[in-house]
């Protein structure tokens, strides 16, 4: 394949674009929310207890009600895992990453779109999908206050 000037051109508009987005408010915030949370002992601390008690589900998950240690391990992570989600720093670093995710997905549709109407561009956020809230799956014919 040659390069083109096309080619440089998308190439270099790619990285203004990049540039922008890791600039962004958006992106700061998920910056300070990150740094926020990892800075911290304490939570770091937490986080990897929870994540060797993930490992202990896992193994449990194999073998399901029939391990010995399954109520055991079900409710400590459960327990530990809504411990971290209650924590404010844990709580503000998914948001900014849902916030960021959102921005993402924002930017692939417009440049999907810019391309084709046609092409599918994978997005986390249902609401990106189809331009309704409902996600386009509701059913009810508008029941939802949707456009179904």
């Amino acid at each position: 394949m040659m390069m083109t000037d096309e080619w440089l051109r998308v190439i270099e508009e790619s990285e203004l674009l990049s540039r922008m987005i890791v600039s962004s408010e958006t992106a700061e915030a998920y910056r300070l929310a990150h740094h926020r949370v990892y800075s911290d002992p304490g939570l770091v601390r937490e986080i990897a207890d929870f994540a060797r008690l993930k490992e202990q589900y896992e193994e449990v998950q194999r073998f399901g009600r029939y391990h010995p240690d399954y109520s055991t391990v079900m409710r400590e992570v459960r327990t530990k895992k809504r411990e971290l989600d209650l924590n404010d720093k844990v709580a503000a670093l998914k948001m900014a990453e849902n916030d960021l995710q959102d921005l993402l997905d924002e930017v692939s549709l417009l440049i999907g779109k810019t391309v084709s109407e046609s092409v599918k561009v994978p997005v986390s956020n249902p609401f990106f999908e189809t331009g309704s809230a409902c996600g386009g799956s509701c059913g009810t014919g508008g029941g939802c206050s949707c456009s179904a």
